[in-house]
């Protein structure tokens, strides 16, 4: 049975209200302390102005903002709901034969809305502001090599036979790696020989190594200030793969996965952010679901700090298990889909059996 319409839309405006007082809580800290660390990072930088530091930590923030939506519309429905419970809203709903699912749904749609927005508007605009971030980063503090926690592998396969290219960083404007090593292979695929480097480039057709040393166990190690490998790579779409998964906006996700793929190049982080944008819809669901689970005691019967308390906890659980998710996604010990829909079904389910023990016993 569905809530009446003026009731649905005061519940509603309640929810957006609370969500989106909690997000801009967040974004407005998460840009004070950037642009402080920023500003701290400046000082030997002759161009960054505290204007251009301004608008360099503006790029930045929503793309770290939108890491923490999921807690937004937790503690924005957990504060909702205690307020319409501490005004007694919700003992009159209940009064008037409304039970606890009715006056939810407005929450469940508004978090479904949310969640829509975030992927299809909100992930685009942070993502193309977080590319132009790099790039005004790059010439801020004269940075043009991105180092990397993990290096960047490639593989290839061209007239010569397979490559494997290990990195430890790569250029920010340009298909170059720095800390080069790659594993040489034959058409039947047995190791031919490793060549160490300073630096790769890639051309049109080629790879152009730069004070390169060759490795091979039939033959006497060689040197060369610079030294040809065949490929089948484009230069653009290499420069694709060292982009950050979270920097490609949603509606080129696809269309960058196919590129990749296409020439051989790993997806699976790719695949993993892509599954995870389209499960976000339920997260949130499931965020409002949790939400309810802790928030529908009545004041007068007290334990409201406890309630709190628990609703935290349980939205830090379930953090904990998507980015544990996402951590064996990413290092395909289980498929990318499972990790990103994973956290939110059993979120969404476990919120579903609280929320049905409180109210229907």
């Amino acid at each position: 049975m569905l809530i009446g319409r003026t009731l649905g839309f005061y519940f509603s405006r309640q929810f957006i209200k609370t969500i989106f007082l909690v997000f801009a809580t967040v974004f407005t800290l998460v840009y004070t302390l950037d642009f402080v660390e920023l500003m701290r990072r400046a000082g030997d930088a002759p161009s960054a102005t505290t204007g251009v530091i301004a608008q360099l930590a503006l790029f930045r923030t929503p793309a770290i903002a939108e890491q923490v939506m999921p807690f937004a519309v937790l503690f924005g429905s957990m504060a909702a709901l205690l307020q319409l419970s501490r005004k007694l809203e919700l003992v009159v709903a209940r009064a008037a034969g409304i039970s606890a699912w009715q006056f939810l749904q407005p929450g469940l749609l508004i978090a479904l809305l949310i969640g829509v927005m975030s992927v299809t508007v909100y992930n685009p605009v942070s993502a193309t502001l977080k590319q132009h971030a790099s790039t005004m980063e790059t010439n801020v503090f004269s940075r043009n090599v991105q180092t990397r926690e993990k290096p960047i592998w490639l593989r290839q396969r061209s007239l010569d036979g397979q490559a494997i290219f290990r990195a430890n960083g790569s250029a920010t404007d340009s298909a170059t790696l720095y800390g080069v090593t790659v594993y040489a292979f034959d058409h039947g695929g047995t190791f031919s020989h490793r060549v160490e480097a300073r630096e790769a480039a890639l051309h049109e057709g080629f790879w152009e190594l730069r004070d390169a040393r060759i490795l091979s166990a039939t033959e006497e190690p060689q040197s060369h200030d610079r030294y040809l490998i065949a490929s089948s790579l484009q230069p653009s779409e290499v420069r694709q793969s060292f982009i950050d998964p979270d920097a490609v906006p949603f509606w080129d996700l696809k269309e960058t996965i196919n590129r990749m793929e296409q020439a051989d190049i790993n997806t699976t982080t790719y695949r993993l952010h892509y599954d995870l944008l389209l499960a976000r819809p339920l997260l949130f669901i499931a965020m409002v679901f949790v939400a309810a689970s802790v928030s529908l005691r009545f004041f007068r019967f007290g334990g409201v700090a406890m309630m709190v308390l628990g609703g935290v906890a349980a939205g830090f659980m379930l953090y904990v298990a998507t980015e544990l998710m996402a951590e064996l996604g990413a290092s395909g010990i289980i498929s990318s889909l499972v990790a990103a829909w994973f956290p939110a079904v059993v979120g969404s389910l476990l919120g579903t059996l609280a929320l049905l023990y409180q109210e229907d016993g």
